[in-house]
């Protein structure tokens, strides 16, 4: 069987739990992730080297890396809050800037440790530079910075990035516009839709190409709205704040899930930031123009909610093969 190639653009904690189950499909993946993230260690040392952030790349690479466990949850290692200078910093951050520094280059910096990290499949970020994200909100205020958005608990009109360290529009990262291109199937998310979907998509370059791609363009709807950038949103206002952003009518299928989260179930210490469960809404979704596929994607564990990877890969192969649909 023909391997798919799948472009998979995101950023957040979402991504890396799709692409593990991907590789256990034997799919030709690349990975495409934002690099506006501005806060904890990824935005220490952002700050600290004018680097792009490296967390969301690191999950990624391990994700797709064939390492052995200890050596994956060393790269995931991170220092204790009581450490002064190394407080909360991944060992993968540091690892990752240290190679940017040695290449000047966090882009070569990735193809560098994809190599050694024998990852199954491509890792890029969306733009070789460090982004920044700005917010402007439906009462025209607009806030800069990833990590502050949320704090102001606004209705966001829209979001667009600038280069953090240099004039001029941002720009795609090399072979990303191409890898779009050449796709079969587009995945957007999960993910938080303002802060690590749209940060890729806004760059004109890819957003163009997913808007002009062949492929077929999945969006995984997230399961829970996000505290400060989708409150009380439902499955369609989230395409509806996609489409509107590129300006087109581009996804094709969206992923829905309708299986319930049990009351109280969510460690809400943990994951202060994800409030009630996504309203459907099926008219909607078709008014946008959409496919939907709505079914059990609901993945219980350690007090959290998350997409169950095998499920969801199991539709998208569903539909780059055409199979039942």
């Amino acid at each position: 069987m023909r391997r798919p190639k799948i472009v998979i653009i995101g950023g957040g904690t979402g991504l890396p739990v799709i692409l593990e189950s991907l590789r256990s499909r034997q799919a030709d993946i690349t990975a495409v992730v934002t690099v506006a993230d501005d806060g904890g260690s990824s935005g220490d040392l952002r700050a600290t080297l004018s680097m792009a952030p490296p967390g969301d790349l690191r999950n990624v690479l391990v994700a797709m890396s064939d390492m052995p466990k200890f050596y994956q949850d060393l790269f995931q290692y991170r220092f204790k809050k009581s450490d002064q200078y190394l407080a909360n910093h991944a060992i993968g951050n540091i690892i990752i800037a240290a190679v940017s520094e040695m290449y000047n280059s966090t882009y070569e910096a990735i193809q560098v440790l994809s190599k050694v990290m024998h990852t199954d499949g491509k890792v890029y970020p969306s733009s070789e530079e460090p982004l920044t994200l700005h917010a402007v909100f439906t009462d025209g205020e607009e806030v800069v910075g990833e990590s502050k958005i949320a704090e102001h608990r606004k209705t966001i009109d829209h979001v667009y990035v600038t280069n953090t360290y240099s004039a001029g529009k941002p720009k795609a990262a090399r072979k990303v516009v191409k890898a779009i291109q050449e796709a079969d199937m587009v995945v957007l998310g999960p993910g938080s839709l303002f802060t690590s979907v749209l940060p890729n998509l806004v760059i004109d370059e890819i957003g163009e190409a997913v808007k002009t791609t062949r492929a077929e363009v999945v969006y995984i709807c997230n399961i829970m709205t996000q505290k400060g950038e989708t409150e009380h949103f439902t499955d369609a206002d989230h395409v509806r704040v996609l489409h509107r952003h590129l300006h087109a009518k581009f996804i094709n299928t969206v992923l829905v899930n309708t299986e319930k989260v049990p009351e109280g179930y969510m460690d809400t210490k943990i994951y202060d930031e994800y409030l009630v469960q996504v309203k459907h809404d099926f008219n909607g979704l078709r008014d946008e123009g959409c496919r939907v596929i709505s079914t059990n994607f609901l993945k219980l564990r350690d007090g959290g909610v998350f997409h169950d990877g095998e499920k969801v890969v199991e539709e998208l192969f569903n539909i780059v093969f055409g199979a039942k649909y």
